[in-house]
């Protein structure tokens, strides 16, 4: 390895320590200058703008947590597309085919998702 350690991690420790800092800052100006008048109304809770009605814990459709998971899934898959992205030109044909698998794989996740109804919103 050449090069000394702090030269390959340094700017990821100055940005590590600038989001650090700017979020640090920006709670404590918030607490020392935000308004504190609490009331009833803003300690409900929030709900699009509709009055709160019915139990709070009520069950929600497996299909609401099915759906956030692909959500989620799929978020995941795309943060993976930027890292290649940048890489691509030194990859030449590995990092092409290698994305392509990738791309196969994920479209089979999802074909298999949309043959078993998972995206299907008229259930």
């Amino acid at each position: 390895m050449n090069g000394n350690v702090l030269d390959a991690y340094g700017p990821l420790l100055l940005m590590f320590l600038a989001a650090m800092g700017i979020s640090g800052a920006i709670l404590t100006v918030s607490v020392l200058f935000g308004r504190r008048k609490p009331n009833p109304f803003k300690d409900s809770p929030y709900e699009c703008g509709i009055r709160p009605t019915g139990d709070a814990r009520q069950p929600f459709s497996v299909q609401y947590y099915l759906v956030a998971l692909i959500f989620i899934l799929f978020d995941i898959e795309a943060i993976f597309l930027y890292p290649w992205a940048l890489v691509y030109h030194d990859l030449r044909l590995f990092g092409f085919v290698e994305m392509l698998l990738y791309i196969i794989i994920l479209l089979a996740g999802y074909i298999y998702l949309w043959k078993k109804g998972a995206l299907d919103w008229n259930r």
